[in-house]
């Protein structure tokens, strides 16, 4: 097995990263080996100089800094693992800066595009009560896809209005959600309790086999469609519309963070740009020109 298979295994099964997240590591690094064969170049040779002109390499190539920044972080982290295992004595990727990553706002829903969404459901189809379902608990948990497909009826406590989600690196936290939602899931579990035990799976399709991750952006594409929206929507714009929420009717930064499950507040922080309306009705509210003369 090579060094690069043996880091890979690493991040999978010791580091409990995602396949999609370990895949991203070996197109990275592959990409660098391929580069390195170009140059003739040795990996165990390859100085501070040479990491600063394959930086330059990968500009040129016109990517973006978040990608450079990304590639620089998988090569940095082989080098790393390379020098724990003795086959190296430096790591030319540690000194070299890190391009700004460019700040993009997450986009978001208005509160009156999702009540929108919700009613333009069609109540007479035959997977109504699992789209319903899906809809209500993204916007009431801010949960990911990932965690979503991944729920069975046991991590559910209809009770006490909780759920229990496995998050990124199969970590576990649990979610309340409210009364709509709490609503929503019964209905659905109650039309397709078989069909779901027989899964081991809390989503199935329409074909009575367990959701994936395409069938249900397939779903919520024909949500979107039948609302006669004109705008893009995909699951984690509705994590992103839940967080904006929050933050914008004076949830705790902190509590919106659990929730969500992110490990710097610095994430959570970009959800708490203010909608184009809150400005208006700040403005409009306190603004004196706009004040009775």
């Amino acid at each position: 097995m090579s060094h690069l298979e043996k880091f890979l295994e690493q991040l999978l099964y010791q580091r409990n990263l995602s396949p999609h997240t370990v895949e991203a590591y070996r197109i990275d690094i592959a990409e660098f080996f391929k580069f390195l064969d170009q140059e003739g170049l040795e990996y165990a040779s390859f100085k501070y100089m040479d990491a600063r002109n394959y930086l330059n390499m990968l500009y040129k190539k016109g990517l973006s800094k978040s990608t450079v920044s990304r590639k620089i972080s998988s090569l940095r982290s082989f080098y790393n693992y390379l020098m724990d295992k003795g086959e190296l004595s430096g790591n030319p990727f540690t000194n070299l800066p890190n391009p700004k990553k460019e700040k993009h706002l997450p986009g978001f829903m208005y509160e009156n595009e999702i009540e929108k969404l919700f009613d333009s459901l069609d109540k007479d189809a035959k997977m109504y009560e699992r789209d319903l379902a899906i809809l209500e608990l993204l916007y009431a948990t801010g949960m990911r896809a990932s965690e979503l497909l991944g729920l069975k009826i046991s991590d559910i406590d209809f009770n006490h209005g909780l759920l229990k989600v496995r998050g990124k690196g199969n970590k576990e936290r649990v979610l309340p959600f409210g009364e709509h939602a709490g609503e929503a899931l019964k209905n659905y579990v109650d039309k397709h309790k078989a069909v779901i035990e027989a899964n081991g799976r809390l989503w199935v399709n329409y074909r009575d086999g367990p959701l994936t991750d395409r069938g249900l952006r397939y779903a919520i594409d024909m949500m979107v469609k039948k609302s006669a929206s004109d705008f893009h929507l995909h699951p984690h714009k509705i994590r992103h519309s839940f967080a904006t929420h929050m933050l914008n009717n004076g949830a705790d930064l902190r509590a919106v963070q659990e929730l969500l499950g992110h490990e710097s507040l610095s994430t959570t922080q970009q959800y708490t740009h203010v909608s184009k309306e809150q400005l208006r009705r700040t403005y409009l509210k306190h603004h004196p020109a706009n004040q009775k003369r």
